[in-house]
């Protein structure tokens, strides 16, 4: 909820992307002012365009040695100005639903109406490039410090937070449902309800809380640093027109690479991985742990070991400890990706996949979601038509079960393949598109 929040924000107040949001509230700490980054992954995704960054814990003033005065950084200051962002919406529907899930079964019948708003008063907080250029040349690095060495035998970007965006007072991001009949509350796979039922759910986000964030990465060499003000990530790179559907191929390719090395598994590593990846999307925390690890095994050039309590994990790294380094690496990189994705999707959807699983219709699910990535979806957010041959189920609890899937990441579909986009939704399709293409590789769907 609090990275919906937080993207919102951003799509109204930075539309040139420079800012990064925040995506946990319990850990927007660490995104202060002069507080130390590490970026996770070099490349982007079609799903999270945003760089990836993780938080150490630790801030610039920790890494430096002492100053002549032994005074610490005092160069932050508040920008004068302040915003209010507001969003308030309402929808009511009405449908018959019946979807079997185990261990619920849900249904809907009459009427559902949700609400949801809040409203938000941002404001930045910076530190001057020219203070951390005039702190270049005055403090080293301390080169004895065991997260700078640790970090030396990487090769892991720094960077540092030099802009912020908080809440300058306290905000309730608030969500409510209200159904009659046997409608679901709150998902379509999870809750059973009979009567009248209303649900809410709802944030507080306290004031001074962290939204999003701009870095600047920081070069270290024998205990002097400098700033790295130019990125030549696409130098050499065709630029693509916006909104082609060239561009679009290129952002398939990218999930037919990335997931490259399940085509190639042989039939009995196939299931090991399609197992796992059922056990994560059932437990959150399962899945944070295998992100994790697979994360850790690149970084970790002089050998590895991968060990676990989970006996959901155990079958996978047992199988990966005994591979060799090449073919681990490409696992971790494939495993990683997906991860990432289902990270990105809500967890109504996750049990909407695994129902899928069970239905065999992960297949024409992917044709559908593909045909949902056009320029429409990505840059003019008009309404659109798909083929309605791809919404023809043999059953009609399965064609209803996908407009569901699809519903949860922002497109409302039709019976007759009409799809209106809401919220800017092409990253949680994309995301969508990319779980639906792995399953499908992974459980040899055709």
């Amino acid at each position: 909820m609090f990275k919906k929040i937080t993207k919102f924000i951003l799509n109204q107040m930075d539309p040139f992307k420079e800012l990064n949001p925040v995506e946990s509230i319990a850990h927007h700490e660490h995104y202060r002012p002069l507080c130390l980054l590490k970026k996770k992954r070099k490349s982007k995704r079609i799903f999270h365009p945003d760089p990836y960054y993780q938080q150490t814990g630790f801030t610039l003033d920790d890494v430096l040695l002492p100053g002549e005065d032994g005074k610490h950084i005092e160069s932050i200051h508040p920008d004068s100005s302040q915003f209010t962002l507001s969003n308030v919406s309402a929808d009511k529907v009405d449908g018959d639903l019946s979807i079997s899930v185990d261990p619920a079964t849900v249904g809907l019948q009459g009427a559902a109406f949700f609400y949801k708003g809040f409203s938000i008063k941002p404001q930045k907080k910076s530190v001057s490039l020219g203070s951390l250029e005039a702190l270049s040349r005055e403090r080293e690095i301390d080169m004895d410090h065991s997260f700078i060495q640790q970090l030396q035998r990487t090769d892991i970007e720094l960077y540092v937070v030099t802009e912020i965006l908080e809440a300058s007072e306290e905000a309730v991001y608030k969500e409510s449902t209200k159904a009659g009949g046997g409608f679901k509350a709150k998902c379509y796979a999870t809750v059973f309800a009979k009567g009248t039922r209303e649900n809410t759910q709802s944030i507080v986000i306290p004031m001074g809380c962290t939204l999003a964030f701009r870095t600047i990465q920081i070069h270290i060499k024998d205990g002097a640093w400098n700033l790295g003000y130019f990125k030549l990530e696409n130098h050499g790179k065709p630029t693509q027109q916006a909104g082609s559907s060239v561009e679009l191929r290129v952002d398939v390719t990218e999930v037919e690479y990335s997931c490259r090395i399940f085509s190639e598994l042989s039939p009995d590593l196939l299931p090991i991985i399609l197992n796992t990846i059922k056990a994560v999307m059932r437990d959150k925390n399962l899945l944070q742990e295998l992100s994790q690890k697979m994360e850790e095994v690149p970084e970790k050039n002089d050998g590895y070991e991968l060990k676990t309590e989970s006996p959901d994990l155990q079958g996978l790294f047992s199988t990966l400890q005994h591979s060799p380094r090449d073919r681990v690496l490409l696992l971790a990189e494939g495993i990683t990706y997906v991860l990432d994705a289902l990270h990105e999707l809500m967890e109504d959807q996750l049990l909407l996949l695994l129902e899928s699983l069970e239905r065999k219709i992960v297949s024409q699910q992917l044709k559908l979601v593909e045909n949902l990535l056009t320029p429409h979806l990505k840059y003019r957010m008009w309404p659109f038509h798909v083929d309605a041959e791809l919404l023809s189920f043999p059953h009609v609890e399965e064609q209803r079960l996908t407009i569901a899937l699809v519903e949860l990441s922002g497109v409302q579909l039709q019976e007759d393949g009409s799809a209106v986009p809401r919220d800017q939704p092409f990253e949680a399709v994309a995301a969508l598109f990319v779980a639906l293409y792995a399953l499908n590789l992974l459980s040899g769907s055709k």
